[in-house]
């Protein structure tokens, strides 16, 4: 394929995919009182409403902690997984692998259906938050399970065996070594985490307490009365903070990939 065929090529996908995101975005500087594109004049008046709205703005503070917290136990969960699978599993690698990657394998409902009768039946039900936060955090271990994996093939156990024969504890060779070479799956791990727990639903839904909300279960249930711009102006918000965080990371942590 020739490099003009397939540049054009590109932007079409590009353009494909990105549509309904601009579609979104452009909805939500609509001046009118309903939700269309394209917008009827241009006017913040929307985002003021959205910013105004304590139910929304109390949905997305729920929705932050709790993909914060989920990534954190995530992380630390699936790092730990991915190092004993790559480096200590043998013959139980195929088992340990499927089970990790279980809650991709089947539908998102039938995980949190399943979810609800277990923190029932274990006396946790909806009153309190730890079921949500089990539920998130099942639902993003396999993607940081994933990416740590795919950092530790490349890892070579010869610089561990040096730094034992130099004297370094586990733990130090955990963390000189093994964790700065690492770092790169184990961010990307943490990012898809708080993204996939961000905007998450069906988990969410399953297993929220009452009275509590998350964004998208907030915005589905407002859907389901108004249909106005504010819809579009809290998409973009979610947008924006999940492009936020990948572009921090990126900047913050990313650049410093050889140093810990």
């Amino acid at each position: 394929m020739k490099r003009p065929v397939l540049t054009i090529y590109c932007l079409l996908v590009y353009a494909f995919l990105l549509a309904p995101i601009l579609v979104v975005v452009g909805a939500s500087f609509n001046a009118g009182n309903f939700l269309t594109f394209p917008p009827q004049g241009l006017s913040l008046r929307w985002y003021v409403t959205f910013f105004n709205n304590e139910v929304f703005m109390r949905a997305i503070r729920t929705s932050l902690w709790l993909a914060a917290v989920s990534t954190v136990i995530s992380t630390i969960i699936g790092t730990m997984a991915a190092i004993y699978y790559v480096q200590h599993a043998g013959k139980r690698k195929e088992l340990i692998r499927i089970a990790m990657l279980s809650p991709l394998l089947l539908p998102e409902v039938l995980t949190a259906i399943s979810l609800l009768f277990f923190v029932y039946t274990i006396g946790i039900g909806t009153r309190t938050i730890i079921g949500l936060v089990v539920g998130h955090v099942l639902i993003t271990l396999p993607f940081v399970f994933i990416n740590v994996s795919a950092s530790l093939e490349s890892f070579d156990s010869s610089w561990d065996m040096a730094a034992r024969s130099l004297g370094a504890g586990r733990w130090t060779r955990f963390r000189r070594i093994m964790l700065p070479l690492i770092k790169p799956g184990v961010i990307g791990g943490a990012l898809f985490a708080f993204i996939i727990s961000f905007d998450v639903f069906t988990i969410s839904f399953m297993l929220k307490g009452i009275g509590m909300s998350t964004l998208p279960i907030q915005l589905f249930d407002y859907l389901r009365t108004n249909f106005t711009p504010e819809a579009a102006a809290v998409s973009t918000l979610s947008i924006v903070l999940t492009l936020g965080v990948v572009i921090v990371s990126e900047k913050v942590l990313g650049l410093r990939i050889h140093r810990f």
